[in-house]
């Protein structure tokens, strides 16, 4: 069961003004078809090959560090283009948006408590709202790693390795988060992960 590179949701500027044609085509055609493809190849003769991707992840980390980075970032990639959408951003679903209130102190600590998560996240990595344990918790990870390594369900990720917003943002990683949860987030999906991990 070979790992294989989804299609986009959504057409290549059809993210646009807020992340390009440019930026998508070499993020999701170059470098997560690249995480693939690695990932394909070194999971070959290992115990986790036909195994699912979380197995995968969650197996593999601290135990074989080039196929975890490779199937993590695959898994991140995955669930990144989804949860974004064209016209994003806006209003949150109610269930999600009490559970907001409830364990992150509201809509605009929420996102300023994440847009921090990026922002702090020194180097390449991931900012996160993940749900562990019935609660909502805001997080950073490096490199790869995801939520699912410490027992959480992501229900929203954004990438901020320099690929992601580089061509569009240069070294303004925060705009670009900014831009990312104001314009782009698909809410309706993160509340579907809510509501499946609740």
């Amino acid at each position: 069961m070979a790992f294989e590179l989804n299609d986009l949701p959504y057409a290549y500027d059809a993210l646009g003004p807020y992340m390009s044609r440019e930026t998508l085509e070499y993020h999701h055609d170059k470098h997560h078809l690249a995480y693939v493809n690695n990932g394909n190849n070194l999971i070959k003769g290992t115990e986790w090959e036909g195994k699912s991707i979380e197995e995968v992840v969650k197996g593999s980390f601290g135990k074989n560090p080039a196929l975890f980075n490779n199937v993590a970032q695959h898994y991140n990639h995955f669930y990144f283009w989804q949860w974004m959408k064209p016209n994003g951003g806006g209003s949150i679903p109610g269930e999600l948006l009490n559970k907001i209130n409830e364990d992150l102190g509201g809509l605009d600590k929420f996102r300023a408590d994440f847009i921090q998560a990026g922002m702090t996240q020194f180097g390449s990595g991931w900012a996160w709202l993940s749900l562990k344990d019935g609660k909502l918790a805001i997080s950073k990870t490096p490199n790869g790693e995801n939520p699912l390594v410490s027992g959480a369900t992501p229900l929203l990720g954004v990438d901020v390795w320099e690929h992601s917003y580089y061509i569009d943002y240069r070294n303004l990683r925060q705009k670009y988060l900014e831009a990312f949860f104001d314009n782009l987030v698909n809410w309706e999906f993160v509340a579907e992960l809510y509501s499946k991990a609740g």
